[in-house]
C-alpha cells in the first residue's frame, strides 16, 4: 500500500520583544486530496482521473517528490486540505 504524504509546519505567532511571554506554536498539517486535473480540457470537456489521494513517488527533497505515484501528476493538481489546532481550510479551485 502506497504511504500518505504528510507536510507538517510549525508557524509561530509575532511576539512582542519587550514582553518575555514563550510564543505561541501553532502545528499545521497540509493534505492534497483527489486530483483535479481535468484530462479532456482539449475537446472542451470536463474528466478527472478519480486519484483519491496525493502519493509523494520519491522522499521528500528529491526531485520526484512533487509527483503522485497514483495518477502521475503534479501536486498542485490535487486539492489542498489545510488543518490547524482549531481551524480547517479548504483551497478549492474556481
Amino acid at each position: 500500500m502506497a504511504k500518505k504524504k504528510v507536510v507538517s509546519r510549525s508557524e509561530e505567532s509575532p511576539s512582542d520583544s519587550t514582553n518575555s511571554v514563550p510564543v505561541n506554536k501553532v502545528r499545521t498539517r497540509v493534505r492534497y486530496v483527489e486530483c483535479q486535473r481535468n484530462l479532456a480540457v482539449r475537446v472542451g470537456g470536463n474528466a478527472v482521473d478519480g486519484c483519491p489521494e496525493f502519493t509523494a513517488s520519491q522522499a521528500e527533497g528529491m526531485d520526484g517528490s512533487l509527483m503522485c505515484t497514483g495518477c502521475g501528476c503534479h501536486r498542485n493538481f490535487h486539492r489542498k486540505v489545510v488543518e490547524c489546532g482549531s481551524c480547517l481550510t479548504e483551497i478549492k479551485f474556481l
